[in-house]
């Protein structure tokens, strides 16, 4: 008999996240993703210094997880989690979108987010990941913060990406060993391409978030939240 490949069993995942509401209700809602071996802690400390007072941050935590070495935990959470693999990638990218759809309606009808008023932040892999949903959903956003990451692959060539009235703050590291000056150098004028407005900003920064970084995305934010 042949061997019968790749057959499919459907089955639920939960995806977890953090809530810190804002101070009125309902709030310019920030969600924020974090990179590869994270987890959703790590990042609401990051959104909490970038997020205006204002806000509700939402930080949802990815959900392909993993084992990491002690060295490499740096504390007592030895797993990490992602967001896409190179197996079926356009799997990992439509639970992605699925979430963020369910979370944003959600927030909206429990009171906590005003639906005109969402921006997305992504660090490093969730990224382009990010970039991947608003400019296929833009109607759900109002802006999105890519820090040290890259834009889509098919940027270029997929017909699923819109025109939009979207508002984008690029953020680069000059020593980003994973996205450097030359390969984020033409960012900028792609995301013109799709996007209303785009800030592309570099700092003295490798693969990391810095200091010099928060207060600049606080007052983009803080910019476009009416």
């Amino acid at each position: 008999m042949d061997t019968q490949l790749d057959r499919i069993l459907e089955a639920r995942i939960n995806l977890y996240y953090d809530l810190r509401p804002g101070a009125v209700t309902p709030a310019p809602l920030l969600i924020a993703l974090h990179g590869y071996g994270a987890n959703k802690r790590q990042m609401m400390r990051e959104a909490q210094l970038m997020a205006p007072e204002q806000f509700a941050i939402a930080s949802v935590q990815g959900f392909h997880q993993h084992m990491k070495e002690p060295r490499e935990a740096g504390g007592p959470l030895r797993y990490g989690f992602g967001w896409l693999t190179n197996f079926k990638p356009e799997e990992s990218v439509a639970i992605h979108h699925r979430a963020m759809l369910d979370l944003i309606e959600m927030l909206t009808a429990e009171g906590i987010a005003d639906p005109s008023r969402v921006f997305l932040l992504g660090f490093s892999q969730s990224c382009a990941l990010n970039y991947r949903f608003a400019f296929t959903h833009p109607d759900h956003l109002r802006g999105v913060v890519g820090i040290c990451g890259g834009i889509p692959g098919d940027w270029e060539t997929s017909t699923t990406y819109r025109q939009t009235q979207l508002d984008v703050f690029h953020l680069a590291g000059t020593r980003d060993e994973f996205y450097s000056p030359d390969r984020v150098k033409d960012y900028e004028r792609q995301l013109k391409t799709r996007a209303r407005s785009v800030q592309f900003k570099s700092y003295d920064a490798a693969h990391e978030f810095v200091p010099e970084m928060r207060p600049d995305v606080v007052q983009w934010l803080t910019q476009l939240r009416s």
